[in-house]
């Protein structure tokens, strides 16, 4: 992807690898109409052509905060139009998001509060260094979640430790996020990158169209029963039988080298 934005800032650091920074550092990242509109975009630009991006890191810009969420000092005194206006965005952005056909690994360099948590939430996994904290304050302020942190957070955590953590808007920590399964590793600050990096990679290095169709079933899974949802995956995996990458995967097994994927 070649598009620049105001307020996200792109980096290709490893091959078929994109790295998404939010990049507002002066207000820890906070989310205001135009990052909305630029999220949305982005997202909506990946899910129609992610060219040649195989997996994506999502993080923030600076060492302080990865998102603290909606930006509340723009939106002080909105009106109740323009408040739903700008969450528009942020709903699109997020769908956009949760659609995007490749993995996408949140790395939180810092504070993941409200919209930010959900953003956590909704990546396919999510790494963490050690000041990380994370909260869905939302109900302090008199709202709640509208981001899908209702719907993504229990299913990370489990319902009883969602609702523990959206009821009271308590923060927590880094430590705690692993333990109840939000993240799935805690990485020294100064390794934080290198490793959600080396991640991607490693995906990146698995046939695409393969990946791509695992974690279409894989999402499925929380939305079929059981049946249903292994109907979807043979139908999923059917899709890669024809497939020039399957050939090269047997081949390069067989030839005891790395496979070389097309992505066809």
């Amino acid at each position: 992807m070649e598009a620049e934005f105001e307020t996200l800032k792109l980096e290709n650091p490893a091959k078929h690898v994109l790295v998404v920074k939010f990049n507002r550092p002066e207000a820890r990242n906070a989310m205001n109409t135009q990052m909305g509109a630029d999220i949305k975009q982005v997202w909506e630009q990946m899910y129609v052509d992610p060219g040649d991006t195989r997996c994506i890191v999502l993080t923030g810009e600076g060492d302080k905060a990865f998102c603290a969420g909606g930006d509340l000092k723009q939106r002080n005194n909105m009106t109740d139009e323009q408040w739903q206006q700008q969450h528009a965005l942020f709903e699109r952005g997020m769908m956009a998001m949760m659609d995007c056909p490749v993995p996408v690994i949140a790395a939180v360099n810092g504070a993941a509060f409200g919209g930010g948590c959900e953003f956590v939430c909704a990546a396919d996994f999510a790494y963490a260094s050690p000041n990380a904290r994370f909260a869905l304050t939302e109900t302090s302020l008199g709202i709640m979640p509208g981001a899908m942190g209702t719907q993504n957070l229990p299913r990370a955590v489990g319902v009883r430790r969602a609702k523990e953590i959206i009821l009271t808007a308590t923060p927590f920590t880094a430590e705690e996020a692993l333990e109840w399964g939000l993240v799935n590793k805690v990485c020294p600050a100064d390794e934080l990158m290198d490793q959600a990096i080396a991640t991607a990679e490693r995906i990146a290095s698995n046939g695409p169209i393969a990946v791509r169709q695992a974690k279409k079933s894989i999402a499925m899974s929380t939305q079929l029963g059981y049946h249903t949802g292994y109907l979807y995956e043979i139908e999923a995996y059917n899709r890669m039988v024809p497939t020039e990458d399957r050939l090269e995967g047997v081949r390069a097994f067989n030839e005891k080298r790395k496979a070389d994927f097309k992505g066809r």
